[in-house]
């Protein structure tokens, strides 16, 4: 196969059948496989790309004349380097396996978090529910005992005004009667004494009576003597 003339940065590939590209650095010392995690296939790839599209073009018969020790070497270096990317990757997928079943953990103790939370939240609800029920009921309970209390105050204020009044009533008409009393007594009183008094003017206008037709009998009978005597 014809060959094109190999360029300064194409040429020089080592011993062992590696040529590493112009920008690649194997991590190791020349001459040495590609080490793991140091080849990046994508690089390779556009290198190999790169060697077929500057290679020497036929004219007017479409085909391209391709350094073939060049293109094996390299293909050779890829094929190298594959297994290092596929520890690579399975190291990769073993990492990301790992994050997921960590991630997978971690949401599962979200998860378990926070369903305990929820329950917590739950539990405390049907606690304030619970403490909210007990206060309603205490307050219609006092708020019974306040009317109740209430009530049998409004009804003992009314019983003692009742009994007051009737008291101040039976106080009244034991006054009333005591002063009906006091009344008929003074006008007996008053009575007796006016009854003694006139027994006392009778009595004196007796006496006077008596004396006054005395005086007449004495006046009449020394009248009589007097009379005789003439």
């Amino acid at each position: 196969m014809l060959q094109s003339p190999l360029s300064n940065n194409e040429s020089n590939y080592n011993g062992n059948g590696y040529a590493p590209s112009p920008e690649y650095d194997n991590g190791g010392p020349p001459g040495e496989p590609p080490r793991p995690g140091s080849v990046d296939i994508q690089q390779e790839l556009d290198r190999l790309e790169e060697i077929i599209l500057s290679s020497f073009r036929v004219p007017l018969t479409g085909r391209t004349l391709v350094d073939e020790e060049k293109l094996l070497e390299q293909l050779d270096f890829i094929r190298v380097a594959l297994p290092n990317v596929f520890q690579e990757a399975a190291v990769v997928l073993q990492q990301k396996q790992e994050i997921l079943l960590e991630a997978e953990e971690y949401g599962q103790q979200l998860v378990d978090a926070a369903q305990a939370k929820r329950a917590q939240i739950l539990a405390e609800s049907d606690i304030v529910r619970q403490a909210k029920q007990e206060a309603d009921q205490l307050r219609r309970q006092v708020q019974q005992e306040c009317e109740e209390m209430m009530q049998e105050t409004l009804t003992e204020i009314d019983r003692k005004r009742r009994a007051c009044q009737q008291e101040l009533e039976e106080m009244r008409q034991t006054a009333i009667a005591q002063a009906q009393e006091i009344e008929g007594g003074a006008d007996q009183y008053a009575d007796h004494v006016l009854e003694g008094i006139e027994q006392d003017l009778k009595d004196m206008l007796r006496i006077i009576t008596n004396g006054r037709q005395q005086l007449k009998s004495d006046s009449q009978a020394q009248r009589n003597s007097h009379s005789k005597k003439k």
